[in-house]
């Protein structure tokens, strides 16, 4: 089987453990206890078997069990075929650690919410943050032209680059890396500039929306009316990120991965769309519908691409899996819960009413901000503790080594989406409930 198709000259993954799938740690440093209802013995053997590590291009030093046999050849680990080449190609290279500026890469050690599961993720490689913020902050200024000036401080405040090695630490190089920061950039430019406080406003967010998703999932029309809509394209900020974010992924990623990420942001998008109906008309959800909402508005679409970013695929088959896809959901979840849980004193001094887990329970159930606030948590712990337990199901009936390391993809998304958000004091602080 041929190698994965790179993206340019590689540069080796980190030298650094990565986090895996395993007991997690709370505030208070103790272990917390899986529910008594999880499949514990399923989950044991899944564990074991995750805790092999990932396994493919760059990924020899993320095993946290190399004394294990490696396993046999997988027919079903696909990889992505090598892709065309990119606009403006840059060498995959990092500067020198000595190089790196401290004021780039560096973010404060803000406080894990009390009594949140979690697993300690290690460091992000200094060198590979660095080259990534330098890299995604030219595209979106000169490749995207993403923000006004005025805007710069908040761009730079998001720390995106550190975000995605955090999330990506078997990336087999720089341009890998680049796959999903450029996307993760464009989805928050959509969301800021259509949903949120950069001119966003729920009326008439449908045709917005469903104008911007032609960029993912082009239309296809008769020869008098292609021009126009090709024209519409790079009508704003977010349509011109998104068209030049999708254009580098297909580049690198297999026709099912493409058609993959395509159905994971029109689950979004309609999720975007079902809390903007319920601003128009100021509803606030029972927490059940809350929660169906945010199965859809949440951070599904990043995760599901760890295989192309990785420079391999989980084929079809295998992702559409209903156990697979319900591991897959509940990660989501679990991590969008997270984002409620951090940027609620955020959200809170925003103008109206931004509904978020804790704000819908004190609504819906008639409890205080802080029982409110300690019960999101806890609905948080318990879909955490339901993701591992249905990933450990997965690995256990099918422990391929496409569908082991793409849980641990996974698993490891969700570990560094925490530590973005806990490490981001920028844009986040915690209520003063304890």
């Amino acid at each position: 089987m041929p190698a994965p198709g790179p993206l340019g000259p590689t540069a080796p993954a980190p030298q650094q453990p990565t986090p895996s799938i395993r007991p997690a740690v709370s505030a208070s440093t103790e272990p917390v206890t899986p529910p008594a209802s999880a499949p514990v013995s399923a989950a044991d053997l899944g564990l074991r078997r995750i805790l092999g590590g990932p396994t493919g291009l760059g990924t020899s030093s993320l095993s946290l069990a190399r004394a294990l046999k490696p396993p046999a050849p997988d027919p079903h680990m696909a990889v992505a075929p090598d892709p065309a080449p990119a606009p403006a190609p840059e060498p995959d290279q990092v500067p020198p650690a000595s190089s790196v500026s401290a004021s780039s890469v560096s973010s404060s050690e803000g406080p894990v919410v009390p009594g949140l599961y979690h697993h300690p993720v290690p460091e992000p490689d200094p060198a590979r943050v660095e080259e990534v913020s330098r890299r995604i902050k030219r595209w979106a200024e000169d490749e995207v032209q993403l923000y006004p000036e005025e805007w710069e401080g908040q761009f730079d405040g998001f720390s995106v680059g550190r975000y995605m090695v955090a999330c990506h630490p078997d990336a087999p190089g720089i341009d890998h890396l680049m796959l999903a920061t450029r996307l993760m950039v464009a989805e928050n430019a959509l969301d800021d500039c259509y949903c949120e406080d950069h001119g966003g406003s729920p009326i008439g967010l449908g045709g917005r929306i469903l104008l911007a998703h032609t960029t993912l999932d082009h239309l296809h029309t008769t020869p008098e009316y292609a021009p126009e809509w090709e024209e519409s394209l790079g009508s704003d900020a977010p349509r011109r990120a998104y068209r030049s974010a999708m254009d580098y992924f297909v580049r690198a990623a297999t026709p099912s991965q493409s058609d993959r990420y395509r159905h994971d942001m029109a689950r979004l998008h309609m999720g975007y769309l079902a809390e903007a109906a319920w601003a128009q008309t100021e509803y606030v959800p029972e927490v059940w519908e809350y929660l169906a909402m945010r199965q859809f508005n949440n951070f599904r679409p990043c995760p599901t691409i760890t295989d192309t970013v990785g420079g391999y695929e989980l084929p079809a088959d295998l992702h559409a899996l209903p156990k697979m896809q319900r591991a897959i959901a509940l990660a989501g979840n679990a991590a969008t819960i997270v984002n409620d849980l951090y940027s609620y004193t955020k959200e809170l001094d925003s103008p109206g009413l931004h509904l978020n887990l804790p704000v819908v329970i004190a609504r819906r159930e008639q409890l205080s901000e802080r029982d409110a606030y300690l019960k999101a948590v806890e609905v948080h712990n318990q879909l955490m503790h339901a993701f591992e337990a249905a990933a450990a199901e997965v690995a256990a009936e099918c422990p391929l080594p496409s569908v082991l390391r793409f849980l641990k993809g996974v698993a490891t998304w969700v570990d560094g989406n925490h530590d973005w958000h806990r490490t981001n004091t920028y844009r986040y602080s915690l209520p003063d409930f304890w």
